[in-house]
């Protein structure tokens, strides 16, 4: 879907803020703490529920309100019904969601009706930071292109926190595969890990490869993933193999949950051979191919934040981020503090130029 409208309300220094959104290309100029980078984190709420810059709902409520809320309107194609979304989040950490007209108070009603995707100074954290955020990276676009994966995934979490709660309160050995839990979790564990081990590796690897051509074709990479458990055990022997061990630890040590994606050159970990720009444009093109491969599967346009663009990328790889993006259908939203550094954007007819300043936007004429 892409936005048409955007209306935002008491949201860090937003008060009331109403913009009109182009389709393709939109610009946000402003100096730092005017209020742009607030805009892509109200955005982000439509597509996570969540912040990208804080854990804490209440961090973003302006003071003296009881909440933020973030309308948007859109649609999936031109000449289509238009589609009305919101998000209402409460200093008591309730959340209520609008749909069309309906009220919900699950957040994965919302999530489901628009792929957000974002990239910041933080996006290298992706390849740096713990193997839940790339298992986090694949479980999005399953989670976006597969209709049941949601449910599935939810079922599997749930045996987990069970089966931990066993381990850790049972003393003797006779747990076994043939629990409840533990039969679900070897069912619903191998199920997810098929489906992220075939996404990856049927589609998803072959387009980080080719979009890695753009940005670093000096270095040849090796993508693989690692399913979280032994190559030659099942996920049901494996539990077994670790059981008494895992019992005494109180937690399962080998499944899905621990998940991760190896991407190394020449044997060794990219980030560690890498410099910062560098892993910045690694993650820049694993995202782009999730954008494509996203298209390629559900001919659904996605919505791409990219927040201090200037200060990420050097000129070139800007420009061919950029331009990857708004080929693939996508409705940007980009921040920069000066328009110079996006100057290859002249080009660009379908664009909007917003100023920023005091949280307040002006449309450039």
């Amino acid at each position: 879907m892409k936005l048409d409208k955007v209306q935002i309300s008491n949201f860090r220094n937003l008060d009331s803020l109403s913009f009109t959104p182009n389709r393709n290309l939109n610009v946000f100029i402003g100096e730092n703490g005017s209020g742009k980078s607030s805009i892509l984190e109200a955005l982000h709420y439509l597509g996570f529920a969540r912040s990208f810059r804080t854990s804490k709902h209440k961090n973003v409520i302006q003071s003296g309100k009881d909440n933020f809320t973030v309308y948007c309107s859109g649609q999936e194609k031109e000449l289509t019904s238009s589609h009305k979304l919101g998000i209402s989040r409460h200093r008591d950490d309730s959340c209520v969601v609008n749909i069309n007209g309906v009220k919900s108070k699950k957040a994965s009603d919302l999530v489901s009706c628009l792929p957000i995707q974002i990239f910041t100074p933080q996006s290298s954290d992706l390849l740096l930071g713990a193997p839940k955020l790339r298992r986090r990276f694949i479980d999005w676009l399953l989670f976006h292109v597969e209709q049941n994966f949601n449910l599935e995934s939810n079922v599997f979490m749930k045996s987990l926190k069970q089966l931990n709660a066993l381990y850790k309160n049972n003393t003797n050995s006779n747990l076994g595969t043939e629990n409840y839990w533990a039969e679900l979790f070897c069912n619903q564990g191998s199920k997810i890990s098929k489906k992220r081990e075939e996404l990856l590796e049927i589609g998803l690897i072959p387009m980080i490869n080719s979009t890695l051509a753009d940005f670093l074709p000096e270095f040849s990479f090796e993508i693989s993933y690692y399913r979280g458990w032994e190559k030659e055990l099942t996920l049901e022997q494996s539990l077994r193999k670790n059981l008494m061990r895992d019992m005494r630890n109180g937690f399962v040590s080998a499944g899905p949950h621990k998940a991760d994606i190896k991407i190394k050159i020449k044997g060794v970990n990219a980030h560690e051979l890498l410099s910062r720009g560098q892993l910045r444009m690694l993650v820049a093109s694993m995202q782009l191919a999730q954008t494509l491969y996203l298209q390629s599967k559900t001919n659904r346009p996605s919505i791409f934040l990219l927040d201090d663009i200037g200060a990420e990328l050097d000129e070139d790889k800007r420009k061919v981020f950029i331009s990857k993006l708004a080929n693939s259908d996508t409705q940007l939203f980009v921040t920069a503090i000066d328009i110079n550094q996006l100057e290859f954007i002249e080009n660009y007819n379908d664009k909007t130029v917003f100023h920023v300043e005091h949280g307040h936007v002006k449309e450039e004429i």
